[in-house]
């Protein structure tokens, strides 16, 4: 049951929306409307992919009455925000994972379907900074930054060392009117076809603010600067910046994301009715007259010699997975939407790598920290500060968890050379742990983030397909909401859900998101006055 001041189905602590949103300008978008539940009717659903957007699509469909089945080729769930068991050389059971994630406050729709399993989120826990460093010495701080825009970026710049006098005097404040009053979806049509590093050079920031304020947040989309469109970076600044009343302080799992996130919700969706199925890969979807068939790699769908029947099909699958399954199903859409879903790219390679050192970590260190100027290395995470797990294996050994990122990665590049290299630079930024004894390291190098190129926002598929039960959901979905990384993939999970629910006339999900355009009416006003 629901009601005005909780519009969202399922218990929350305390009483009103302040619950679920900080910022009051935070926007709720109602649930579509239509009957409760399905009744006696029997609907049949398959939702290829169990990441966030295809575990977000199998909850919203599950919870109407939509008998689900949740296929996934891993044999573990969460996508890029999964993990795995692995046996250290001491002899631990650890669980390895594909790296930090931060959980934003401002990442409403994921919060919420989280929430299904702990209403008071008492899961994830807060760090208290974000830190950014360069290997120049600037030092940069969100702790004390206020997160109200437009005192935000007031005090951002009043308090970093990195927006000097001098550098702020060569500044072009134009062309970084984009910045004041981002709307969506028209930043899109206004910047697509510009670079992030264009759109950079042509505001002329100081150089370390550039790296630090910017470039860190251009390279958590995994791309370099000059490929990534500037729309995205302009949308991301909103997001998380001037468009939110959040700030950038964010939570993470206080144990690995298997036992923290994705069981709990497997189970309860498994008491839905939903067959949540791992290690199952979907080699076809063939539309039939009446609804789909859905081949797996084995020939068989979940129960059926050639294929399993259903009236629905969600597309929750990453870039590669999703040319493959199109590639592999030629009655699929039509041309148009084949070709754009072929076209879609993955940015450039990356590197997770964990270290389980036999010394500590100096006590002071942060638990992350985002880096700019340390050759490949793009951030640090000491585990053990906030994730159980890690924190265990420290108290018993007297060491530490440490894990390295690096992303965009040159494709050519010698990858035993830029893991020793991302080592090398650790020691450069904690000193400490120079010449540190490793029990263990794990090294991940992936490649399936999807690539938000210059210009081409537009080509990318969104939720519908053109056929009214056939959706995709996630991260690399094209959306008109302000919703970047793991809460496009949540919001596209919602919206897939909600658009195949309405074939059906059953009420779909409500949504709460950032506001669509710039929150702060001064500098709104600031952006139209010096805009002309």
């Amino acid at each position: 049951m629901t009601d005005a001041r909780n519009p969202f189905p399922y218990p929350l602590p305390g009483r009103g929306r302040t619950r679920l949103a900080r910022d009051r300008y935070a926007v709720h978008r109602p649930a579509p409307a239509g009957a409760a539940r399905l009744g006696d009717r029997e609907v049949r659903a398959a939702v290829v992919g169990g990441g966030i957007a295809g575990l977000t699509a199998a909850t919203a469909l599950a919870e109407r009455g939509v008998a689900v089945d949740l296929l996934e080729r891993r044999e573990v769930l969460g996508g890029r925000v999964g993990g795995w068991p692995t046996r250290l050389a001491d002899g631990t059971s650890v669980t390895m994972s594909r790296g930090f994630h931060a959980f934003f406050r401002q990442y409403y729709n994921l919060r919420n379907l989280l929430r299904r399993i702990d209403p008071a989120l008492s899961m994830l826990t807060p760090l208290p900074d974000y830190p950014l460093w360069h290997s120049g010495g600037a030092r940069d701080s969100f702790a004390r930054v206020p997160r109200t825009p437009p005192w935000s970026v007031l005090g951002f710049t009043a308090l970093s060392p990195t927006f000097t006098p001098s550098g702020l005097a060569g500044m072009n404040p134009r062309a970084a009117l984009p910045l004041l009053d981002v709307r969506v979806p028209e930043v899109h049509e206004r910047l697509d076809g510009v670079s992030a590093a264009e759109f950079l050079d042509s505001i002329g920031f100081p150089e370390p603010a550039r790296h630090l304020a910017f470039e860190v947040f251009s390279r958590s989309f995994f791309a370099d600067p000059r490929e990534l469109s500037a729309a995205e970076l302009a949308l991301m600044f909103h997001i998380y910046f001037l468009g939110s009343a959040e700030g950038l302080l964010f939570d993470v799992p206080d144990d690995p994301f298997p036992a923290a996130l994705w069981d709990p919700l497997a189970a309860r969706l498994e008491r839905l009715g939903a067959r949540v199925r791992t290690g199952t890969a979907v080699e076809l979807v063939r539309p039939e007259r009446d609804g789909f068939t859905v081949v797996t790699a084995d020939g068989r769908g979940p129960g059926a010699e050639r294929g399993e029947r259903y009236d629905a099909v969600v597309l929750a699958v990453d870039g590669a997975g999703l040319r493959a399954v199109v590639g592999n199903s030629p009655g699929l859409g039509g041309p148009g939407w084949r070709a754009s879903v072929g076209r879609l790219r993955e940015a450039p390679p990356f590197l997770v790598s964990r270290y389980w050192l036999g010394r500590p970590v100096a006590a002071d260190r942060p638990g992350f920290l985002g880096t700019s100027g340390y050759g490949p290395l793009d951030n640090v995470s000491v585990l053990e500060r906030w994730e159980g797990e890690a924190a265990r294996w420290a108290a018993r050994t007297g060491g530490s968890v440490v894990e390295l990122h690096a992303y965009a990665v040159d494709p050519g590049a010698d990858r035993a050379a830029v893991q020793r290299a991302a080592l090398a630079e650790l020691a450069r930024v904690y000193p400490e742990t120079a010449g540190a004894p490793v029990v263990d390291e794990r090294h991940e190098w992936r490649q399936d983030c999807p690539l938000f190129a210059t210009g081409t926002w537009r080509d990318r598929p969104g939720v519908r397909t053109g056929h009214p039960r056939l959706v995709l959901a996630g991260d690399l979905v094209r959306t008109t909401l302000p919703v970047a990384l793991m809460e496009r993939a949540a919001t596209t999970g919602f919206e897939a859900a909600n658009a195949l629910l309405a074939t059906w006339g059953v009420r779909g999900h409500p949504l709460l998101t950032v506001p669509r355009r710039g929150r702060s009416a001064p500098l709104r006003l600031l952006a139209s006055a010096l805009g002309g």
